[in-house]
């Protein structure tokens, strides 16, 4: 392993760290504030998270971000950050619970934004792209 790749490695692993405990605090604000039973603190994670790794990649693409820059960000801090364990276990809980439609729009919901957040990080990280250069 050569230095760079072990700082890389490292600063991965610390970035992660961080996105975990951004993850548990903004979950745990939501929660207190939403007085729901959506999952929203979670919802919303993923939705922030599908969001700046499209944005991310699309700077990465446009070389304006450095390829281990991205793995510190999308690996590291948005992997700490959003939760796919914690998303399904909320669905089940809900469906468990007897909250079948509730269930099906939080995971549904949350693929179908998720995947649209990806598609408007991308595209505004080209914009920001062009503006950049």
């Amino acid at each position: 392993m050569t230095v760079t790749s072990f700082f890389t490695t490292c600063a991965i692993g610390i970035a992660g760290a961080a996105g975990a405990v951004s993850r548990y605090v903004m979950g745990h604000m939501m929660a207190r504030r939403a007085r729901s039973r959506f999952p929203l603190g979670t919802f919303l994670v993923n939705v922030l998270g599908a969001f700046f790794i499209g944005f991310i990649a699309s700077l990465t693409a446009q070389k304006i971000v450095l390829s281990d820059t991205q793995a510190i960000l999308a690996t590291g801090f948005l992997g700490g950050f959003t939760t796919f364990s914690t998303m399904n276990w909320e669905g089940f809980s809900l469906l468990r619970g007897g909250r079948g439609r509730l269930s099906f729009f939080y995971l549904t919901g949350s693929l179908v934004v998720g995947l649209l957040a990806v598609g408007l990080g991308l595209v505004l990280g080209q914009i920001v792209g062009k503006w950049w250069s």
